[in-house]
């Protein structure tokens, strides 16, 4: 098969030589009939760019100005030459010799990502997380433990269908599983462990709470609107119509039972227009 490894990096000269040094050694065991290795520099402050400058056989490509991760791995997919995409970090976390377990499952999935085995992360991370995996459950009716491994594999085509609504941050992991489970493409999770953080520094910010919260609010308006909007409706509805019940009894219709029956009813209309906007972006560049 034909294999395209992108490599987003920013601030890690400490891991990244060795980072690509173990991922050519391990390339050269596997039955690949061509690959390439394209490392995406987002505008690193450190001494990455002089570092990346010294490793042979690869691509360099360079953002002018820092645009984030997502934005990375999108710049590394249009530039790609290949079918298959694999999304590679360059902190030092992944183990390549993981690679070989993942490509046998490529013929059957349009999309294979790695699961962390004991992987928790950092403790402000965990209600997010947890909500995000409930999420996933909720609205595709799938088990999924871990969203956010950076070690994928992807097809260019489908991942590249997508790219106008990915974001540019670090919620690209979760929001393309997400997009692929919403058009029913097959996904598959493979267990892997990762080493220990090697360079760089955790991203990890004080208001995780609230990014967690308006990307599990993004999530829901981009893949399903109608499966929070349809509950509330109907909720207002049941509470306008116990009321409209009561009222009925006594004579006199009350100008708050029409406020909760009407709320209900633009609510419901919210949704479906919601929905149509939702489906009508995830189709603007098919």
């Amino acid at each position: 098969m034909n294999l395209s490894i992108i490599v987003p990096v920013f601030n890690e000269a400490g891991t990244i030589k060795n980072v690509v040094v173990n991922l050519k050694n391990e390339l050269g065991f596997l039955d690949l009939v061509n690959f390439e290795i394209i490392i995406i520099n987002d505008a690193s402050t450190d001494n990455t760019a002089q570092i990346l400058s010294e490793i042979e056989n690869t691509r360099i490509i360079t953002h002018p100005y820092n645009k984030g991760y997502g934005a990375a791995l999108k710049t590394g997919a249009r530039e790609a030459r290949y079918d298959w995409l694999m999304f590679y970090d360059a902190d030092g976390q992944h183990k390549p010799e993981y690679i070989k377990k993942i490509l046998p499952h490529l013929e059957n999935y349009d999309l294979v990502a790695g699961e962390r085995v004991g992987y928790q992360g950092p403790l402000i991370r965990q209600p997010g997380k947890k909500l995000v995996h409930w999420l996933a459950f909720y609205l595709f009716k799938q088990k999924i433990n871990d969203v956010n491994c950076g070690l994928r594999f992807v097809k260019k085509n489908e991942f590249l269908k997508f790219a106008h609504i990915l974001p540019n941050g670090f919620s690209i992991s979760t929001t393309t599983v997400f997009a692929f489970l919403k058009e029913k493409l097959n996904v598959k999770f493979v267990p892997v462990e990762i080493n220990k953080r090697a360079g760089g520094k955790s991203m990890v910010k004080p208001n995780q709470a609230a990014v967690y919260f308006m990307l599990i609010f993004r999530l829901v308006m981009l893949f399903s609107p109608l499966r929070i909007f349809l509950p509330v409706s109907a909720f207002f509805f049941l509470v306008g119509f116990a009321c409209l019940i009561y009222d009925l009894t006594v004579m006199n219709i009350s100008e708050g039972t029409i406020f909760i029956l009407i709320t209900s009813i633009l609510i419901f209309l919210f949704g479906l227009m919601a929905d149509q906007i939702a489906a009508l972006r995830r189709e603007l560049h098919e």
